[in-house]
């Protein structure tokens, strides 16, 4: 008789509990978190790989939950902000990097994930910069703890404060690390904070790629700069529901589907928080982690109130 695995049976039932329509995207990211710690991840390498994909395939189907027009209305009202964050996060987390004694590369990739992209600005900048591994592990452990705080914490704060929807999407979408936290978090506070939350998040990702490009001619770099193209897929998404309004009920099922497979995405993302990571984060790299993100958090809610932007 066959014996069976505790760890592949909790896992199924784990990912049910993510996968249901009761749950939200908080508690998706907190089950498979509380896995991780508990049992470890063997599976990482291919939990990592599947929930990129279904975090990508999820942005382009919340994309058809959206018209073309308000996505770009969007996008614009934040520009200004958005190249105002970058530059000033990235001149801060330098400013960070050295008061806590961080290696130059290590710093680098922790202020590129707090001021566009999470891990996906860190995997774009490391070959630029010919980090090593380690460096770029501990980059990524750093902003990737910051995530799983930032999605349980923000919508807290939100409630707290009482924030209209569309300046906690602002917020979210300006402050958070990670395209699946700022969506998690967004969809948690309201369904127009995760409309405006999730346009601001890729408007700012866009800037991946001319950042990275700056850094690669500062640099001398050969190397090949990536391109988000699930930004390109959101876009289409939303274009497509613009030219075929009849069939907006259709669509609308889309971008339900698309939230159930975000929750399962965190779920996935959780996995990879294990007790290794943590170790291998460490002290400095992590002070200049959550000092830089507190302060660009609180320095862009104040902004937000303060302006009165809507």
């Amino acid at each position: 008789m066959r014996r069976v695995d505790i760890r592949k049976v909790v896992l199924g039932l784990c990912l049910v509990a993510a996968a249901t329509p009761w749950g939200g995207t908080g508690i998706s990211l907190a089950l498979g978190i509380a896995y991780a710690l508990t049992f470890g991840s063997p599976w990482l390498p291919c939990t990592a790989r599947l929930s990129r994909i279904m975090l990508q395939l999820s942005v382009v189907g919340l994309g058809f939950g959206l018209e073309i027009g308000e996505v770009l209305q969007t996008g614009k009202a934040s520009l200004v902000y958005t190249i105002i964050g970058i530059c000033c996060t990235l001149s801060a987390g330098w400013l960070l990097g050295k008061f806590f004694g961080n290696d130059s590369n290590t710093s680098v990739l922790i202020s590129a994930g707090t001021a566009i992209c999470g891990g996906s600005a860190i995997a774009a900048m490391a070959p630029v910069l010919d980090a090593r591994d380690d460096e770029t592990a501990v980059a990524l452990g750093t902003v990737f703890t910051l995530n799983a705080v930032a999605l349980l914490l923000f919508p807290f704060i939100g409630h707290l404060l009482a924030l209209p929807q569309d300046v906690f999407g602002t917020w979210a979408g300006l402050a958070i690390h990670d395209t699946s936290s700022v969506v998690g978090a967004a969809s948690a506070y309201g369904a127009e904070a995760l409309k405006v939350g999730t346009t601001v998040k890729l408007a700012r990702a866009i800037w991946i790629t001319p950042v990275v490009l700056c850094f690669a001619l500062l640099r001398g770099s050969r190397e090949r700069i990536s391109i988000p193209f699930f930004i390109i897929g959101f876009l289409l998404a939303a274009t497509v529901r613009t030219a075929l309004p009849a069939y907006g009920a259709q669509w609308d099922q889309v971008a339900v589907l698309a939230t159930h497979c975000l929750k399962i995405s965190l779920f996935l993302v959780g996995l990879g928080l294990s007790r290794e990571v943590f170790k291998r984060v460490g002290l400095r790299p992590m002070l200049q982690g959550v000092t830089l993100w507190v302060t660009v958090s609180g320095a862009t809610l104040a902004a937000l109130l303060a302006l009165g932007i809507a």
